[in-house]
């Protein structure tokens, strides 16, 4: 079967098609897909990928902002009948609506997540999921290669160290991070794309873990976004702020877990603020 690319895509809408079968086969590949799955797509475009899932698993739901793309995809994919596609926005998509579900025995919570993802929805989407009392049991997904850098853990370089320097976190980087595992699979060149981006992609993948176990989930959030609330300021002064507490409470708070006040909350990891947070319970309560 052969993908027709007869639409041109839209720039607004973040749509750059992936057209490199090889990547596509690794992505495959690296969902690791059986037959007895259902598969959650998010942006199939034009269907290239979409084909290559749907020839393996037992169903693909495929959602699809652009109705231009959806039309594409009917006349693309109408050989294959374990497709089921929707024109929504994906921020708005419950998959319990979707007719494939309704119409099986599937549970819900047995689905993959695979996605190449625009720019502008990137942080929005996996914080969804994420968060969801039904998460995908993996998400597959193609994004900017220097946001996946962003949110994949890793040690500080050696270079880094003599320094001190940390990595760079970000909110979304911790919230990764707390709901799940996370690693890059490869790297992809802007090449693999069409029309083609500015900056090369990657591949990831997340793996949704275990709550941790005595996290006030809202007390750690709110002193995750407080901490980040002035990404350049010191975060002593930022929490004291968000949190309404003394400066002096939080510079004892923070170097009782061997943080600086003159810290920014991009060089703390996800087991210093789950320590502020349980450290913090009982002053806010």
């Amino acid at each position: 079967m052969r993908i027709k690319h007869k639409i041109k895509p839209i720039k607004r809408l973040g749509q750059n098609l992936l057209i490199d079968k090889q990547i596509i086969k690794k992505v495959v590949r690296t969902a690791n897909l059986q037959s007895k799955d259902i598969v959650l797509e998010i942006g199939p475009g034009t269907g290239a990928l979409t084909q290559e899932i749907a020839k393996t698993v037992k169903k693909v739901i495929a959602v699809e902002k652009d109705p231009r793309m959806c039309e594409a995809l009917k006349e693309n994919l109408k050989e294959l009948k374990n497709i089921e596609i929707i024109n929504q926005d994906i921020l708005k998509f419950k998959i319990q609506n979707s007719k494939l579900i309704q119409n099986s025995k599937f549970k819900i919570q047995n689905y993959k997540l695979v996605a190449n993802l625009p720019f502008y929805i990137t942080a929005p989407v996996i914080r969804k999921f994420l968060e969801l009392k039904n998460p995908p049991k993996e998400m597959i997904l193609i994004i900017q290669k220097e946001v996946a850098q962003r949110i994949c853990p890793r040690p500080p370089k050696l270079e880094e160290r003599r320094r001190g320097k940390s990595p760079k976190m970000n909110i979304l980087a911790v919230s990764v991070q707390f709901y799940a595992n996370v690693k890059i699979i490869s790297y992809i060149s802007k090449k693999s794309f069409y029309p083609q981006p500015k900056v090369d992609s990657a591949i990831i993948k997340i793996v949704p873990k275990k709550k941790y176990k005595n996290v006030d989930i809202d007390l750690f959030f709110k002193i995750v976004k407080a901490g980040f609330s002035h990404p350049r300021k010191q975060l002593a002064n930022n929490l004291a702020n968000g949190l309404k507490l003394s400066k002096k409470e939080i510079n004892d708070l923070l170097l009782k877990n061997n943080i600086q006040p003159t810290q920014r909350a991009e060089t703390l990891f996800i087991n210093n603020w789950i320590k502020l947070s349980n450290m913090l319970n009982p002053v806010r309560d």
